[in-house]
Formats: C-alpha cells, structure tokens, sequence
C-alpha cells in the first residue's frame, strides 16, 4: 500500500484516509499490575513548557496532532456549506450589540456590552443619575459612557484572548483586570488608572484569573500558580511597590487543595478559600486593615464543606457540617467563628438542596432546588418573615445575579428555560413586585409555542428515577424515526440547567429531539445524588445515562442506532464509557475535551488536577481498590476489538484541566482496535485550551463542526448541505 507523509507521520494513502500513530511500547507496572500505554509518548516532557508557549511542542507530537486535524477536516469537506450555514444560523440568533443590564455602585452603573462584529466584551460604566429610563439592555440611554476595557482592541492581534476578573477599585479610580493570551488560563493582572487610560507599571505575572481589592483602593490580593499549574499563594501588592516585594499571605501546603479569593457581600471581609472537591476551609482578612492577618473560619475536616458570608456582628455559613448532606446555613460570631460556635440558622431539609446565598443589610436570600426544580426565598433579617419567588413552568433554570450593593431591598435574578429565552429580573423584596430588565432577544426569530418541552423518568438499573429533559418542534414525528441528541455531564456535583441556548435549535429545527439526562454524579436530586456518582459509585453516571437512552426508546422518542451522544470535559468520560459498555445505542458520538484517560491521570501526581481530583475519583497511587475501580471503565483502558458508533473528539493543546493526550491517545486506540468503518476524528485546537476559542463568534465554528458531525452521521444534513469532494 502506498503511503503519504504529513510532517513526519505515516498516513494511508490520500488525505482522507487516518493517520496511523506510531506505537511505541510502554509498560507501568503499580500494585502488582501491568498494563501496556503504546501511545503514552504523545504526552510531552515539556507540558508545562508548552502551556506557556505551544511553539515548543515535540515536533513528532505536533505532526500527529495536526495529520489529525488534516484528516478531520478532508472527512468532514462535503459539509463545508452545511458548517456555514449553522454557523450562519447560530450567529443570526446573537443580538451582536447586546449589554448586561447595568449595575449601580455608587456614582456609577458597571456593566458589559458587545459591538456588532466583535468577538469579545466590552467594560463600561456610565453615571448612575444618567440612566433614567435607560435601563434597556440595547445600550440606548446610557450618556457619559466611559470604556473601561475594550475586549476587541485588546484581542487585537491574538490567536486567543479571554478576561478573568475584571474590578473596580472602590473609589472607582482604578481598574485590575486579568488577561489570558494562550488558553492555559495563566494570568497577567494589569493595574489601569481610569482617569487617563493609561496603565500603572504594577503588573503580575503567572497569576489564576482572580483577585479582590481591599477597601482602601490601594492594594491588591490575587493568587498565583505553581510549576503544575495550581493555584496556591495568596500575596498582598501594594500600587508602586515592585511586584517582587509583594507579601506572601497565604500558602497553601496541600497539594491535593486549590486557593481561590472572594469578598462578603459587606466588602467587610476578604476570604481566602482552600479547597478540593469534599473539603474546604476559609479564612478571611479585614477588608479595612489589609495588612492584617488572616483569620481562620474552622480547621479543615474531611468532607466538611463551608463558604462564608458576614452580617452585622455574625458570620453565615452554608455548610453540610453536622450530616446536613443537603446544607444547612449557620451564624457564628464573628469574634470567635469555630466550628463550636457554630448555630443553626436556616436547619437542614433532606431533599432540599441549599445552592448559595446572598446576604443584604436587611434580607437573606438562598437559592435552593427541591424535586429537581430550582426557587429563591427571602428572608427579612427584622421579622423573620420568608417568601419563596414563584414560577409557572414545569421545568425551567434560574439564577441569582449578584450586585454591588449591599444596603438595598433589589434583588436580580436571570430565568430562562428550554423554550423561553432568558430574562433578567430585578425583584423588591420588601414589595414583592419584579421588574423585567432585559429579554434575550434572537434577532432571527423565536416562537416557543412551536416547541414542547417535557421532562420524563427514566427508570435505573437499581431502581432509581433519573430526569430527562428534552424539546423538540411540535412538528417531530413521535414515531421512534426522529434522531436525537442526549447530552450528560454527572460530574463534580454540577447540575444541568434545562436553561435556553439558541444554539440547539439548529439541530431542532433540522428534526433532532435534544435531550439532557440528569444522571447521577450531579445535584439535580440533592447532593445524594452526587455522592451516588462518584468514587465507587461512578458507574451509577455511565448507567443512568445508558437507562435514559433505553428509556427515550422505549417510549418511542427514537430508536437504538439513532441516538448522537454528546458531552464535555469529564462528560467526555461520559461518552468514552458509555461507548465501550452500549456501543450499539448510539450513532454517533461528540466528546468535546474528554477526560477519557483516567487511569493514567490519576496516577501521575505532577498533572495540575489530580492531586485535587482524587477525592472525585479516587487515589490509584495508593488504593488498590481504586486503582482496580477507575480500571474498569476508564475508556482508555477499555477500548476493544468492535464495532463503534462514529466518534468526534476535540481537544485544546494549552489545555491543563484535560490534557491534550488524552483525547489523542483514546482516538488512537480506537483507531488501532475498532473493527467498523465509521467516521473517528480528533480535532485539536492549537491555539486555545479547555473552552476552545475564546471569541463569541469563533466558538460557533466549533459548534457548527459537532452539529454537523451529529447531522452526517444520522443521516439528516441533505444533498443540498453537502458537497462533492
């Protein structure tokens, strides 16, 4: 057979045909166990190199990455006009010059706005008495606009540009933001005088994309990384002084442990947070007195979790302390806050899951979710007297929006739901009367009565009821004949919205069913649900989803075979799972950054997320039980000889929460072992990381790439979507 070269690896003959990567035999030998990792050398020695500057990578990696890019985008040619015209679609329903709604602070109102054609934000503020009536989300109104920060200006000239924090100092003089420039989400926090525009020499390198002004307005908190990309020091900067002599306040000895920076509600308090995924412990610094020292909440137990508000001469604390699985809410004063001190404010339900809080002068609001389905109650501090905010829909997401004000009876809150474009709320709390701020508007049309949304059950292995939520057009045939999308995470605890996205209509419109499988390893039935989809227990995750599938079958939304499975990050482990244990049920999968290499992750301790990670999956290096656990369905180390649905996998070279090799050692397995003919792609971004592009509009080219995989593979993109190549 005849073969061609790109860049130094084998490919069969023709650019349409896969490259071949190389084996090269490796062998890891802990506990006793072998196991063979033929493709670990696409792993590069220098990744900690390369996360800073991608222009190092091993040329022979490079060249397999980028035959794989070669070859994906030949396999995926005819639906060039398709791509563009999702694209087109996708891009038809962003409002390009849309704004948050502003946020008063003082003499100002903050708020973010795009221009039309541009990619990225754009920071503003305007007087507050200059709004008026100018509280449309369009930017009309709005005289005395300063820019703060020009996204699109600073982006100029970048593969890849994306905000961290962006804050105000609190005399409003002052802007610190954070920059990343390659998708390794390693920060440059900049320091801008905002009197002149122009910048203050204080510059921080390497720093996570956080940080918190003291109220002084002249000195900042932030947090930097390490040599394996974990934030662990917190430092002090005071404007003018040299960055070297910043004062070292916290250092975090753990590396298992993650440092993260906040403030109360009040501005009263600074809190450094120490965390993993089970455990955390806070500490907080007078905001008054920056160079004070810090004072510790409660000593860290495993498993304990709390986070820290203030009100008056009291701490609040949302914690699970005391078995309180779904959390609970706390007071302790503030001059002796420890774990003994500590009394029930708002007791523990079962079943009733306490999300967050926010905390005014005279009200206490919590977000909580009850039978899957999230609500707001307030609290007024002097009465004692509590309402919970109602919602007609059956299914729907929501969210607070916190403000800058803490003296204030105005709370905002976003809603949305499958069918219903997201609105923005400001609610008096003491009238109980909410004002509608801002309607997602999609400029190329939306009508939610030609839609239906339903939730149904779908019944377990063990007989548990997992929720799936789905929408289609009221025009759908219901017949088993329609395609559909079923989408999952069940990681982490995080619960997946049934919220609008403009973007799955695409697929909607084009006869899809969208659906989301609420497995476990998530919130959406209470923490107890999360605990029941991790550790020992995560393959609870990978059969909900499988019962969901059979679930939507059997009652004819669609049949086996015609099923696209989609999913991100560690519901990319989702997707490889499920594609070694049912291949069968699906057509085709999407596994966008997966973490699909999990054995190999958890057992090497200098990777930036394992250490942290362990609590999530277990710890190989030191439990042979675990190590036995993730062996059993770690996808990488599950793939065999057979038949496998048609398999898209994306990946981002400056990627540190899922390293690049992941996706391209499981691609390459695959590509070694499987015995069909159909499509497997890799497709690596080599600009970006975790989240792909960082452009608005560059993201939808990576969307209109999976939707036109999903749309080939089930048969549904037409002659006229696609072309002959």
């Amino acid at each position: 057979m005849s073969t061609d070269r790109i860049e130094g690896i084998a490919t069969s003959a023709g650019p349409t045909r896969p490259p071949l990567a190389p084996r090269k035999p490796t062998r890891v030998t802990l506990h006793g166990v072998t196991r063979e990792d033929p493709y670990a050398w696409l792993r590069a020695d220098n990744w900690r190199d390369v996360m800073r500057d991608p222009a190092v990578l091993d040329a022979e990696i490079r060249a397999y990455l980028e035959a794989e890019n070669v070859y994906t985008e030949a396999a995926m040619a005819p639906t060039a006009t398709l791509q563009q015209q999702l694209f087109a679609e996708m891009k038809g329903r962003i409002k390009e010059d849309d704004s948050s709604v502003p946020s008063p602070d003082g003499l100002y109102a903050y708020y973010q706005r795009f221009e039309t054609g541009g990619q990225h934000p754009v920071f503003c503020r305007c007087p507050a008495d200059a709004l008026g009536g100018g509280w449309a989300a369009d930017g009309s109104g709005r005289e005395g606009e300063q820019v703060l920060l020009d996204g699109n200006r600073e982006a100029e000239g970048e593969n890849f540009f994306r905000v961290g924090a962006c804050e105000h100092s609190p005399d409003h003089g002052l802007l610190a933001y954070a920059v990343d420039r390659n998708g390794s989400e390693r920060y440059r926090i900049n320091v801008k005088d905002l009197s002149n525009g122009t910048l203050l020499p204080d510059t921080i390198e390497e720093a996570q994309g956080s940080l918190v002004w003291a109220n002084d307005g002249r000195t900042l908190f932030y947090v930097t990384l390490d040599e394996e990309h974990r934030p662990s020091k917190v430092y002090r900067h005071r404007l003018g002084d040299d960055t070297a002599a910043d004062v070292l306040v916290y250092e975090e000895p753990d590396p298992g442990f993650f440092v993260g920076l906040s403030k109360t509600e009040s501005d009263r308090f600074i809190v450094i947070s120490a965390h993993d995924h089970t455990t955390s412990e806070a500490r907080v610094v007078d905001a008054a007195a920056p160079e004070s020292a810090p004072v510790l909440i409660a000593v860290r137990e495993r498993g304990l979790e709390y986070d820290v508000s203030d009100h008056g001469a009291r701490f609040l604390i949302l914690t699970n302390a005391d078995g309180a699985i779904d959390f609970k809410i706390v007071e302790a004063p503030i001059a002796t806050p420890g774990r003994a001190q500590w009394r029930d404010l708002v007791p523990h339900r079962p079943g009733c899951l306490i999300l967050g809080l926010e905390v005014f002068k005279d009200y206490l609001v919590r977000l909580e979710r009850e039978a899957g389905l999230p609500r707001i109650v307030v609290t007024a501090w002097a009465s004692g007297a509590e309402h919970a905010i109602a919602f007609d829909e059956q299914a729907y997401s929501l969210g607070l929006i916190p403000g800058y004000l803490y003296d204030t009876a105005s709370l905002r809150f976003a809603y949305s739901s499958l069918t219903t474009p997201q609105r923005v709320y400001d609610y008096d709390m003491a009238s109980r009367r909410r004002v509608l701020r801002k309607e997602q508007e999609v400029p190329s049309g939306h009508n939610a009565d030609d839609y239906v949304a339903r939730r149904i059950l779908a019944r377990a292995h063990d007989g548990e009821e997992v929720p799936v939520s789905l929408v289609y057009r009221k025009t759908t045939p219901l017949d088993g004949s329609a395609p559909l999308l079923l989408y999952g995470y069940g990681s982490y605890g995080h619960a997946i919205p049934a919220a609008f996205s403009t973007n799955r209509f695409s697929l909607i419109d084009r006869g899809f069913i969208y659906a989301i499988a609420h497995i476990r390893g998530g919130t959406d039935k209470g923490y107890g649900w999360y605990l029941d989809g991790k550790l020992d227990k995560k393959s609870n995750s990978f059969r909900d989803f499988i019962s969901a599938a059979e679930a939507l079958i059997g009652q004819g939304f669609t049949r086996a075979g015609q099923i696209v499975g989609h999913g991100g990050s560690a519901g990319g482990l989702l997707m490889g799972a499920v594609a070694n244990l049912r291949p069968d049920l699906f057509r085709g999968i999407v596994a966008e950054v997966p973490f699909v290499d999990v054995l190999t992750t958890m057992c090497d301790k200098d990777l930036p997320l394992t250490p942290p990670e362990w609590p999530e999956w277990g710890n190989p290096l030191e439990s042979l039980e675990a190590y036995r656990t993730i062996a059993a369905y770690s996808p990488c180390d599950n793939v065999e000889a057979k038949a496998y649905p048609a398999i898209l996998a994306t990946a981002g070279l400056t990627d540190p929460r899922v390293t690049y090799w992941e996706p391209a050692k499981w691609v390459a397995r695959l590509r070694a072992a499987k015995t069909d003919d159909n499509l497997l792609l890799l497709k690596t971004v080599m600009t970006a990381g975790h989240g792909g592009a960082s452009g608005r509009f560059d993201k939808l080219h990576e969307v209109a790439l999976s939707y036109a995989f999903a749309l080939l593979v089930c048969g549904k993109a037409g002659r006229d979507d696609l072309e002959d190549v």
